[in-house]
């Protein structure tokens, strides 16, 4: 016989690591015990050795879906360390440690495949129930209210359970046991329909709702939504952590009618299919992004689509899609079913012949999604963005949307960090000295907050949140104060210092500056493109690529960031440490009249770069230029002149917009990076399927002049007014245009790294959520001999600032107390 004490370190609460081990261990004979602690799952086991080495087997390879195993470490237990009680069965022991319930909660969790076959089992007892749930699959974090992670701490809280229910609950060989969502028909939340009337909601939000208290009751809602889905209608439909509005995704019509109401003109849409095998006739699947389509997860993922040569558009077997669901653009987003309603609707609407919904979050463009039922009838279909609305009786109490992620060279790359994900704990470098918990407030556009935590162990940890959107009006400020309040009292964590954005006007950064002055509190203000760098540098560290005192050269390409000149900031080669940085080299600076008007305006930023560059009277700008009235372009000329409201800028994203105006791509953004987005599009079909050849020079010479720390694109910008006057093809300039950019970045990255003494490039800012751009890039700067290094626990564009900057607070601070 053989005494143990095993060590299972990574798991989150709420995935049933407990009634798991306990199942395995009655599996394996193993007598003993389990409790949760603040550092993991701790068991002490008692049984034949070959029983123990399988038992301990099993804890990684059949553990839930939503655990996150790290290590099983086991230690033979001496005679002293052993009582002869433990030899009595297995029981599981309530924690003692107050710390197992601030250190990880799991994220909700996809529907599972036993829970998924309950559902469709007309002999279960949950058979069609829209909340079906165990301990390995349901919602999570968006019904807490507090820790520990009990029925009573949750939204669930108003719903006593069931005889039957409860029974389950208490039975640890069941697989909903302490399963704190457990519901069924009898004592769960049910599902409401409520709808306008001859398309009038009267703004009526205590209009009556129907309740699918029984299962024939919930059927008909179902089917009511599915017919009303499939004429064309628009329905409000409560998720997880918010409200979708849905469409018939191949219902060209309708998915018109959702933009206009929604004010979405063309920014894509994510769908829904409920199969894998539906995606892949709509998309190209590789095994990664297979795995995350029907993961625990179940994130949006950016798919490569399939070109009508290739099946899609023509083909029998290929699936019907609107036109705008999202345009010519080389992907789609794409997500298969995470809720038990989700499952029932695909389900009923391909009974209908209907196999794609649009699923887009369930607000205005800009606003924040709507989680509560009667303002979401009030703001969604009593203003008539939707025609009804599928909710339910539990109550939402964290917003979250949906994730994006795409798979780049084999790897995930986050888009969009929210339901699934957030708020999983992302390591940081051990630091001494280090504040015990920094508070980073993040950026304006693509806003999170981030928390630190100082391990007892050395180690450190950052809770960063779900995305919250552009801090730029009451109401998201107003979602981005509660996400912060959420995450502080959730972990029980008090700031000691504060991090924020150096933008003089940012809401969070004056957030900062006011709660640092009022409570006496360190504040450090962040160049934003040293977070962008520092993010990668921190995960890298966390990961063993590089040491704490590393420093790499960071390329950092987005569309805007305050500089520490005064000037706006964004094509950016700086030589980084975690607490410090130098500019070594940036993109030539040009007037960007009106400011954010030219960002939405690529036409005003490409004139004020012609402008800059002296190649406003080049044959090839006449296009350009024709497009923009006498009127617009002596008022353009006039701001540069005087400088009137023209910050200069060396924006890598502005001059890709640019670029994509003056071929005449796109000339006005209705949603953020339109232009270059639609550039990249363009570049994608010029290659046709093919691999492009880096040696190939297709838009002239854009180098920095020998040891010149400026990037001049003047080279570049004439070879594509040359190539416009010679007729050349505007998608065979558009990709010129990006194998320009890769030998230019690449050629500078070289030269400053030689110089330094570096060997590692990092790579962020929202230029490289260009896929082609980061893929050419990444191989021929590897092809050079330097390291690459990209995000991938945290996204490349905003949504990894506030990552950065508690990374970069902890370092200048432990820093400063070294002194």
């Amino acid at each position: 016989m053989r005494h143990a004490h095993i060590h299972v370190t990574g798991i989150v609460q709420g995935v049933g690591m407990r009634p798991f081990v306990y199942r395995e261990a009655m599996a394996h004979g193993i007598c003993g015990w389990v409790l949760n602690a603040g550092d993991g799952v701790h068991i002490e086991a008692h049984a034949p050795a070959d029983a123990l080495d399988a038992f301990v087997a099993a804890l990684s390879e059949h553990a839930p879906a939503a655990a996150r195993v790290e290590r099983v470490d086991i230690a033979d237990l001496g005679p002293g360390g052993w009582s002869a009680a433990n030899e009595q069965g297995f029981r599981i022991v309530a924690s003692q440690d107050q710390t197992a319930h601030t250190t990880l909660v799991s994220p909700d969790i996809a529907t599972c495949d036993d829970c998924l076959r309950e559902l469709f089992d007309p002999a279960d007892r949950r058979y069609h129930y829209p909340f079906i749930n165990c301990t390995n699959c349901g919602p999570r974090f968006t019904i807490i209210r507090s820790l520990p992670y009990d029925r009573a701490a949750t939204s669930m809280d108003r719903f006593p359970m069931c005889p039957k229910c409860a029974a389950e609950y208490a039975d640890p060989l069941d697989r909903r046991f302490h399963a704190q969502p457990d519901a069924c028909f009898d004592c769960g939340p049910h599902i409401t329909w409520r709808e306008a009337v001859n398309g009038d909601a009267c703004g009526n939000s205590s209009a009556t709702p129907t309740v699918g208290t029984t299962r024939e009751a919930s059927d008909a809602i179902i089917e009511r939504c599915v017919e009303l889905l499939a004429s064309g209608g628009i329905v409000a439909i409560k998720g997880l952590g918010g409200f979708h509005l849905a469409c018939d995704a191949a219902n060209e019509q309708a998915v018109a009618e959702l933009r206009r109401r929604k004010r979405r003109s063309n920014k894509p849409l994510a769908v829904m299919v409920r199969s894998l095998a539906d995606t892949e006739r709509l998309c190209h699947i590789d095994d990664a992004e297979r795995d995350l389509l029907a993961g625990s997860i179940r994130p949006i993922v950016l798919l490569r689509r399939r070109t009508v040569d290739e099946g899609n558009g023509s083909s029998p077997d290929a699936l019907a899609l609107a036109p705008s669901v999202a345009r010519d653009l080389p992907e789609l987003g794409a997500m298969l079913p995470y809720t038990p309603l989700q499952h029932l609707l695909l389900a009923a609407a391909e009974a209908c012949g209907t196999h794609a919904l649009v699923m887009t979050s369930g607000n205005l463009s800009e606003e924040p999604i709507e989680t509560d039922d009667d303002l979401a009838w009030e703001h969604l279909v009593a203003a008539g963005i939707a025609d009804a609305l599928l909710g339910n009786d539990r109550a939402i109490l964290s917003r979250y949307d949906d994730s994006v992620v795409r798979v780049v060279g084999g790897a995930v790359m986050p888009v969009r960090r929210a339901r699934g994900y957030a708020p999983q704990p992302l390591p940081l470098p051990a630091l001494d000295g280090a504040p015990s918990c920094v508070l980073a407030c993040g950026p304006q556009q693509k806003a999170t907050i981030a928390l630190t935590r100082e391990g007892t162990n050395g180690e450190a940890t950052c809770f960063v949140s779900q995305h919250i959107g552009d801090v730029e009006n009451g109401a998201t400020f107003d979602a981005w104060n509660a996400a912060r309040a959420r995450l502080k009292n959730l972990f029980d964590l008090a700031p000691a210092a504060l991090a924020c954005d150096l933008h003089p006007s940012y809401l969070s950064s004056q957030w900062a500056r006011e709660q640092a002055r009022k409570c006496n509190l360190p504040l450090v203000e962040v160049q934003h493109h040293h977070a962008h760098i520092t993010s990668v540098m921190a995960e890298a560290i966390a990961a063993g690529q590089l040491t704490t005192d590393a420093r790499v050269l960071g390329i950092a390409f987005d569309g805007t960031g305050a500089g520490t000149d005064g000037t706006i900031w964004g094509g950016e080669f700086l030589v980084a440490g975690l607490a410090d940085f130098e500019r070594a080299a940036h993109l030539r600076t040009w007037a960007l009249p009106g400011g954010a008007a030219s960002v939405r305006d690529a036409r005003r930023n490409a004139f004020a770069l012609l402008s800059e560059l002296g190649l406003l009277e080049h044959p090839g700008a006449a296009g350009l230029l024709d497009t923009l009235d006498e009127q617009t372009r002596s008022i353009t000329t006039t701001m540069i002149e005087r400088n009137l409201n023209s910050p200069r800028t060396s924006s890598m994203g502005r001059l890709f917009d640019a670029a994509a105006a003056v071929l005449g791509i796109c000339g006005k953004a209705t949603y953020e990076g339109e232009p270059a987005i639609e550039l990249e599009a363009a570049a994608w079909r010029a290659l046709g399927g093919k691999t492009v050849r880096l040696d190939d020079n297709h838009a002239g010479v854009f180098t920095s002049a020998d040891d010149s720390p400026i990037l001049d694109p003047q080279p570049l910008i004439e070879a594509l007014l040359n190539g416009i006057e010679a007729g050349a093809p505007v998608d065979r300039l558009a990709l010129g245009f990006h194998i320009a950019i890769t030998h230019a970045t690449t050629h500078v990255a070289c030269e400053i790294c030689e110089r330094e003494g570096l060997d590692t490039v990092a790579l962020s800012g929202g230029v490289f959520m260009n896929r082609l751009l980061l893929q050419l890039l990444t191989h021929e700067l590897k092809d050079a001999g330097l390291a690459v290094l990209v995000p991938h626990a945290v996204p490349v564009n905003d949504g990894c600032i506030a990552y950065g900057q508690a990374a970069i607070a902890r370092a200048c601070l432990a820093q400063t107390a070294s002194r």
